[in-house]
This record gives C-alpha cells, sequence and structure tokens, in this order.
C-alpha cells in the first residue's frame, strides 16, 4: 500500500503533510503535491495531517488513477520537505469540483 495525493489538493496545495513525512516522498507541482509511490513508506502520518482530507491509500477505489499521476509528476517535480503557506485562494478552491479537468498544471513548483 501507498498514500496518494488527490485533484482535492488543486489549487489548495496545503503542506502540513510534508512536514511530518519521513521519508520526504512529497513533490511540488504548481499547484498541488503528489506522493512518489515508490519512495512512500506507508507510514499513513501524512493522511490526517492534510486539512482537505486530499491524501488516501491507494486501497481505495478511487485512488487507482492517482497512482500513476502521482508517478509521473513525483518523477518530473522537485521534491518539497518543508512546509509553505498555502495558495492564496486555497479556502475558496477546497470544495471546487472538477479540479483535475478545470485547473489542474503540469507545470513545476519551485521545491525546496
Amino acid at each position: 500500500m501507498t498514500f496518494v495525493v488527490t485533484d482535492i489538493c488543486i489549487m489548495c496545495k496545503y503542506t502540513d503533510c510534508v512536514e511530518v513525512c519521513p521519508v520526504d516522498c512529497f513533490y511540488e507541482g504548481e499547484n498541488m503535491l503528489v506522493i512518489h509511490p515508490d519512495e512512500c513508506i506507508d507510514c499513513g502520518v501524512c493522511e490526517p495531517e492534510c486539512p482537505i482530507e486530499a491524501i488516501i491509500p491507494d486501497t481505495e477505489e478511487k485512488a487507482a488513477p492517482w497512482v500513476e499521476i502521482n508517478r509521473k509528476y513525483a518523477e518530473e517535480w522537485p521534491v518539497l520537505t518543508k512546509a509553505k503557506p498555502a495558495m492564496p485562494d486555497a479556502e475558496k478552491y477546497k470544495n471546487t469540483a472538477n479540479k483535475y479537468e478545470d485547473h489542474f498544471s503540469p507545470a513545476a513548483g519551485d521545491g525546496d
């Protein structure tokens, strides 16, 4: 089992999860985070830290497409090991539907 970041993170990018990760497996895109599924040690400490519940175990049915999305972008984006402020409009977007289709950016973030 591994954990994955889902589209709920898009346009929010809360980084509470990054601070608790013991293996630094979070990677930063322009408007979301991903977890490298091959680096995640399945400890689960990140899941309860996400204030908008964007992190789920890959065993959940809705996680299936996110495993490969997380893998792809974790290999392209820079690692993030320190907390940063959430995106400016995070509160506005946290309950938005169709985030992946309407707002996802494949551009890399800044990382550490």
